[in-house]
């Protein structure tokens, strides 16, 4: 018997906010664990001037309207915000939700939002990793009542920074999320409580052996670390109503086909056909499965995935 645990990220682009407010209540009411959005300004998929709401001030509204699902970004960009600003917003959320806060957290990727915004991209994706990899012990450190000061020569400057209130719960989980092997992963096995990662099978297969020897080099039992498979669900009867109801979703988001067709996240399927592609991941030990949904919203692969997928999965 396995017990799945669901979540679901709803795409803050190409939705007005009664919409997104509703999906998220309903998320809520269905018992979803975990109710995620992204940290974006400027959309990510199709149009990048398209509507697109922030993700901080998303999960504060949400944290007020919901009652027992987790909330988080999926991923934090470490990049727009200093670090002990990013741990004090988490552990503020953690209070309005009555200790439901997740601080998920990232290296950023997308240029034009952070050449537009004036904020600063570094020199490549490495430093930012470096940064990521700073900024998130100092998270750690002050999240859980200790305090942070910089090395010399560090990108931060820490000056015995510490917070009150701490968070309601004793250990505010941590989420990383990314997949690079050399940098990425080795924060994870440092740091996170939880891991998001997404690809085919034989590439996680990969990627979760790279962390085990990273969490071997620090001293880290893996088992320690939940992780989570990111996918992109699409729930009909048949594959081709899927599809259909899909390539509707992908239009509205101002996203041409031709973008997102070689993308092996999107999952299209009956509730059997996404059962018996999750299983071998499940296996592996993605244990928490997050759908990624874009407006419009598809209430009917809500209500499947955690209705009929879930169970399906559960009895093996």
């Amino acid at each position: 018997m396995t017990d799945l645990k669901t979540g679901i990220l709803l795409w803050s682009q190409a939705a007005t906010w009664p919409e997104m407010l509703d999906a998220a209540k309903r998320v809520d009411r269905l018992g979803y664990e975990h109710l995620w959005t992204w940290d974006h300004l400027y959309a990510i998929f199709g149009d990048p001037y398209q509507p697109i709401f922030e993700g901080w001030t998303s999960l504060a509204a949400w944290a007020m309207a919901t009652d027992q699902t987790r909330l988080g970004l999926l991923v934090g960009a470490n990049t727009f915000r200093n670090p002990g600003v990013t741990a004090k917003m988490a552990a503020t959320l953690d209070h309005i939700s009555d200790g439901r806060a997740i601080l998920g957290i990232g290296g950023a990727w997308m240029e034009p939002e952070h050449r537009a915004h004036g904020i600063d991209f570094g020199s490549g994706f490495g430093q930012r990793l470096d940064w990521l990899d700073e900024a998130v012990g100092a998270m750690r450190a002050v999240l859980d009542g200790g305090s942070a000061t910089s090395e010399p020569g560090a990108h931060y400057a820490y000056d015995d920074l510490r917070h009150q209130p701490l968070p309601i719960q004793k250990r505010l989980p941590i989420m990383i999320g990314g997949s690079g092997e050399k940098k990425t992963l080795r924060t994870v096995a440092k740091y996170a409580d939880m891991w998001n990662a997404m690809g085919t099978l034989e590439l996680m297969t990969h990627k979760v052996e790279v962390l085990r020897g990273h969490c071997d080099a620090v001293g880290r039992d893996i088992g320690e670390i939940e992780f989570t498979l990111g996918v992109k669900l699409t729930i009909r009867d048949s594959e081709a109503e899927a599809d259909r109801v899909w390539k509707a979703a992908m239009e509205h988001n101002r996203t041409p086909m031709a973008n997102v067709e070689n993308d092996v996240t999107f999952w299209n399927g009956s509730p059997e056909q996404i059962a018996d592609r999750l299983r071998p991941y499940v296996e592996l030990g993605f244990h928490t499965v997050i759908s990624e949904q874009p407006a419009p919203y598809d209430v009917e692969t809500f209500e499947r995935f955690i209705g009929e997928v879930k169970p399906l999965i559960d009895r093996g």
